[in-house]
């Protein structure tokens, strides 16, 4: 991600949210069909269940954001790791789907809206309590998915095209920062 300097909380939060997103996208499209259902052993997640929890998460926690508590009675959480997406579109929509509730909260918060206070199972949290909470858990799931992804595409493919600084190019890269170059990245 290209750094973006910003003094404004809720414009930095929006920016990393879209990172993880698109971190997250970016190993789901190398990731071959079968390894996005597959996972490493009985008490792993697949890809496919990991984004249909954190799409059903993002639904309770970010819809009526601001009026209702995070954790929406009809939100059944437990259902969110079973019965996987069965395809890449399914799992794609439900994706979406969850990032549009996030970004349909966010976008229309200025950092004057941070001390509001929200609730997640009835437990007060303040706006920026809330985002940071959710920053946290979404990109510990991106790790998720970016490991399982990287693991089920080399296997599958033997390679795997490197999401952050590949191996034995941190100079080279450091040197293309410091020359004003764009990372790809």
């Amino acid at each position: 991600m290209p750094h973006h300097f910003s003094t404004s909380y809720v414009e930095d939060s929006i920016g990393l949210f879209r990172y993880y997103k698109r971190l997250a996208e970016r190993a789901i499209e190398q990731c071959p069909d079968e390894g996005l259902f597959a996972t490493l052993d009985p008490e792993s997640n697949s890809i496919a269940i990991i984004v249909k929890h954190m799409s059903g998460n993002m639904r309770s926690r970010w819809r009526d954001f601001l009026t209702s508590d995070g954790e929406k009675p009809d939100r059944h959480r437990d259902t969110e790791f079973e019965a996987a997406p069965q395809t890449r579109a399914e799992l794609l929509a439900l994706w979406e789907q969850g990032w549009q509730y996030v970004f349909t909260a966010l976008e229309p918060l200025t950092d004057a809206d941070l001390g509001k206070t929200i609730t997640i199972r009835t437990e007060p949290h303040s706006v920026m309590q809330a985002i940071n909470r959710q920053v946290a858990h979404y990109s510990h799931h991106v790790g998720q998915i970016l490991f399982a992804a990287k693991h089920f595409t080399a296997a599958k493919t033997g390679t795997w095209e490197s999401l952050s600084v590949p191996r034995g190019k941190s100079q080279q890269f450091t040197a293309d920062v410091a020359a004003g170059k764009k990372s790809q990245r």
